[in-house]
């Protein structure tokens, strides 16, 4: 790709990257050029309650190529070089023309369920600690994570407890429903008088976040996506989530009853919001953590089902193919295919 249709491409799909020359600046800078200047004489919009209008389809998809935890290789570097994130545009280019491979060759694959797109300059979304990592888990927290049970990592399945949150489409929990992942990723933001409500496509969830001054109710009130008081700092939204229930967080570990997250959204411009939430989790992680990154307004974006499994029928499935009580069932299914189970699973 020449340089001119590299910044050309660069400029469409981040809207707001940084300087093409910044090695000199500071992350500060740089985190602050993220965003485009606002015309001349803009002003933030107002609902007509008078509230900051953050209305609109905010998709996460165009963050897809930008890794939550930042790779070892960068340190503490928030922002890749120029060279570095020329190798890092081209490999993201590579691998959005999967989905036009794939289609020449009349199959779906992985470019098919991917959402791929190009990468921020930033080398993750996770900004604090310095080194773009996880705080260390505790005592507990590591007991949690190694005794978790997902489809990635269990191989026979007995019954519920063998399946993870999203195996069984319960949830993302947060603040795994607020960041981007492979596929599904729609937001949006629609306000009413006292209430924020923020919609998520991925496993149709909804947050309400209350702005009505009420506080949050006594911690034995659990919710899987915890429950969300907010109110204004100027043209900042501040949302305060607690009462989470335990096991429903997408981080280096199940969650304990005791995670808050604290976010905070500005409109910047009139496409782009600021985005920063920050973690914590006193019982699983020494220490809280900090996410960072733009929005993108994409009001062409479409959010449409998350069916997920039709009828719940492949959590039975996982248990029916690989538990010790339905193996006569499975060797009797083969021989009445006129195959020997010996042989292995068919596979078609």
């Amino acid at each position: 790709m020449t340089r001119a249709i590299f910044t050309l491409a660069l400029g469409v799909a981040l809207a707001a990257a940084p300087g093409w020359a910044q090695d000199s600046n500071s992350t500060q800078q740089q985190m602050a050029e993220r965003f485009e200047a606002p015309p001349e004489g803009w002003q933030v919009p107002r609902t007509e309650w008078g509230d900051p209008d953050l209305r609109g389809m905010w998709p996460l998809d165009y963050l897809s190529a930008t890794p939550r935890v930042r790779p070892g290789n960068f340190g503490t570097r928030a922002f890749m070089t120029d060279e570095e994130y020329e190798r890092a545009f081209s490999r993201a280019e590579a691998d959005m023309e999967r989905y036009e491979e794939e289609e020449q060759a009349n199959m779906m694959a992985m470019g098919h369920w991917n959402e791929r797109q190009l990468p921020l300059k930033q080398t993750s979304l996770i900004v604090e600690p310095a080194n773009g990592q996880y705080p260390p888990l505790t005592e507990l927290g590591r007991q949690y994570a190694a005794n978790e049970k997902t489809s990635w990592n269990t191989y026979v399945f007995e019954d519920m407890d063998d399946f993870g949150i999203m195996d069984r489409c319960l949830t993302r929990g947060l603040p795994g429903a607020m960041l981007p992942a492979v596929y599904n990723m729609g937001i949006r933001v629609a306000q009413s008088p006292g209430l924020v409500a923020i919609t998520i496509e991925m496993i149709h969830e909804t947050r309400m976040v209350y702005l009505d001054g009420r506080e949050a109710p006594p911690p034995e009130v659990q919710f899987d996506l915890g429950y969300s008081v907010g109110h204004w700092e100027g043209d900042t939204l501040v949302i305060e989530t607690t009462n989470f229930r335990p096991g429903r967080s997408a981080g280096p570990a199940p969650n304990s009853d005791q995670m808050r997250m604290t976010e905070r959204l500005t409109l910047k411009n009139p496409d782009q919001v600021h985005y920063e939430a920050w973690i914590e989790d006193p019982l699983v992680m020494e220490g809280a953590y900090k996410v960072d990154f733009p929005w993108q307004r994409d009001e062409d974006y479409e959010i449409f089902e998350y069916a997920c499994h039709e009828g719940n029928v492949q959590i039975r499935g996982y248990i029916t193919a690989t538990s010790p009580r339905f193996a006569d069932e499975r060797a009797a299914a083969w021989r009445a295919r006129g195959e020997e189970p010996e042989s292995g699973v068919p596979v078609r």
